[in-house]
């Protein structure tokens, strides 16, 4: 039993209240997964730059010279924003395939937490008002996001198990379920080149439709074909750069809403996830289907 929220923001004079939208979303979902808690925010992307968001189990040593040190190594200017266990690189998106490797030979010790044009994931072990506080998440802005607060079943309670996952330069996904056939997929995954950090099946999802994805598949379609290839019970809600998408298993038993109204579209595990939503009253408000692919782009 997990806890999951998303947002999808149509109306951009919303777009300053994202962060704070959500922590007030994923906080009302405490009592669903008190283990660890984490969330992604699409901030809007700027021309030429790439984001790279870390983690380390010592930050006051390891982000100290952490900018200027990858700076040096790819021969760019990099910003450095440091934010408790996490800090976000930005550079010239042409140094992004560089400064992965760089950030290796720099300190092997580091986690990427994500990288894109546009997504920053925050997330760590602990209570989601601990968690986004720590990251100060209701400050921040941004066009779409999404959240989750875990109940550990199958893997460790870690920052690496927390929810969200990254496998492709902006996407992310959170799950509330359990696949059955996870073992089987990431050993097919690793044949067709993935690697992965963790043991968490939901760390599987996301990589196969990161591969779905790079394959040609639109993320509806990558959603539609998870549901031939993964075996077990979930609801998905995925990110990408410009999109929000959302698929439930065929027999839906984890529970799901959502609401639309004319500024945005929202997800949460249960509706009082979203009753502090400005015109939730007169919002659309309907259960997913089973077996059916949501997705919203802008």
């Amino acid at each position: 039993m997990c806890g999951i929220v998303g947002l999808f923001l149509k109306d951009k004079g919303l777009e300053p209240q994202l962060g704070a939208l959500l922590t007030d979303m994923l906080v009302t979902m405490t009592d669903r997964g008190p283990d660890s808690a984490g969330i992604a925010i699409y901030r809007g992307a700027q021309a030429g730059e790439w984001l790279y968001c870390v983690q380390s189990a010592a930050p006051v040593r390891d982000f100290a010279t952490l900018g200027a040190d990858l700076s040096k190594e790819i021969g760019a200017k990099v910003q450095i924003e440091i934010k408790d266990t996490h800090a976000v690189l930005v550079l010239p998106s042409e140094k992004a395939k560089e400064a992965r490797a760089a950030l290796e030979r720099i300190n092997a010790d580091l986690r990427i937490m994500s990288s894109g044009e546009s997504i920053e994931i925050f997330k760590e072990v602990g209570l989601p008002a601990d968690v986004a506080e720590r990251f100060n998440v209701a400050s921040m802005s941004g066009s779409h996001g999404i959240g989750h607060t875990r109940m550990a079943t199958e893997s460790a309670i870690t920052t690496l198990g927390a929810h969200p996952f990254s496998t492709g330069a902006d996407q992310c996904l959170v799950h509330n379920g359990s696949l059955s056939n996870h073992n089987s997929l990431r050993r097919r995954l690793i044949r067709e080149g993935l690697s992965f950090e963790t043991q968490n099946d939901t760390e599987v999802a996301a990589a196969y439709l990161s591969w779905k994805m790079a394959q040609g598949s639109d993320l509806g379609a990558a959603l539609k074909a998870s549901l031939d290839d993964l075996d077990g019970f979930y609801t998905f809600v995925v990110g990408t750069k410009d999109g929000f998408g959302v698929i439930r298993d065929p027999i839906a038993c984890k529970p799901a809403v959502m609401a639309e109204t004319d500024q945005y579209v929202a997800f949460g595990s249960e509706y009082r996830a979203m009753v502090n939503l400005p015109g939730i009253e007169t919002a659309r408000v309907w259960e997913p289907e089973p077996s059916t692919a949501y997705f919203w782009k802008h």
